[in-house]
């Protein structure tokens, strides 16, 4: 037993370090003294600050926020309203049905998603007779599509835990259906909520392959915008950058953990 629990503890470590080792070279190389991306010569914050100097960059950057920001507010409120009309209706061979089709964007391959959504915007471009159709209306539709998913999976079980005769008392004794809802449903829900919208923003914020086939010349993202950058050599400003978006993503998801755990205590306490 004592051999088998070593291994796997060195499995579980060679699997992090693959996993993470990538990122530590690139956080390292970000504050090295020299452009090589083989070799460290010494220790600056010149590259970071170059990259808030590279106008193209900060412009991609701040696409990439707006869109991120736009996805989560419009794929949270739909997401929400889809959940609890899931929930709510009583037509067991609908609910199946609409939980498959809300699975499917999360089965089917990205390229696949991004490719045919940019032939339906095209085909709706000409119906329109518009040329320049993809854009960043565009890029939000395509985004939407693939987070509202994660929205409804996330929120979907907070309204199964939760009892819905206190909703229902609620009315008895005055409350508005709307008022009822922000005041008794909402903040047993809002852990899902809350999840379902960091979520979509991590999603929208790094999605690369859906966005490369929906986006238009007068909208980039950044991770568009490094892959043009690609086809050059690649500069440490840019790893920089790449160490940032990282920065922020983890900062995300350590306050999703925290939100949960809370949420969970609290839980606990009313059991």
């Amino acid at each position: 037993m004592k051999k088998t629990s070593s291994l796997s503890k060195l499995y579980m470590a060679l699997i992090f370090f693959f996993l993470y080792a990538p990122i530590i070279v690139m956080m390292a190389f970000s504050f090295n003294a020299s452009s090589s991306t083989y070799h460290l010569d010494g220790v600056t914050s010149y590259w970071w600050i170059r990259m808030f100097h590279d106008g193209d960059a900060m412009s991609a950057l701040k696409n990439t926020v707006i869109l991120a920001v736009a996805t989560t507010a419009v794929s949270t409120a739909l997401g929400v309203l889809a959940a609890i009309g899931l929930f709510r209706t009583q037509n067991k061979l609908y609910k199946r049905t609409m939980m498959t089709v809300t699975n499917i964007p999360l089965m089917n391959p990205e390229i696949v998603t991004g490719i045919s959504m940019m032939l339906l915007f095209v085909f709706a471009g000409t119906l329109v007779h518009k040329s320049e159709v993809l854009g960043f209306s565009t890029l939000l539709i395509a985004h939407v599509t693939f987070c509202l998913p994660y929205v409804i999976l996330n929120v979907i079980p907070k309204l199964r835990q939760f009892d819905m005769n206190i909703y229902e008392a609620a009315l008895d004794l005055g409350c508005k259906p709307f008022k009822a809802f922000f005041k008794v449903v909402m903040p047993e829900i809002m852990s899902g909520i809350i999840t379902g919208a960091v979520m979509s923003f991590t999603l929208s914020l790094d999605d690369f392959i859906i966005s490369y086939f929906t986006n238009g010349p007068s909208f980039q993202t950044l991770p568009i915008y490094i892959f043009s950058l690609t086809k050059k050599r690649v500069k440490p400003d840019m790893f920089a950058l790449s160490t940032l978006m990282f920065a922020v993503i983890l900062v995300l998801l350590i306050l999703m953990n925290i939100a949960q755990s809370r949420a969970e205590k609290r839980e606990e306490k009313k059991l």
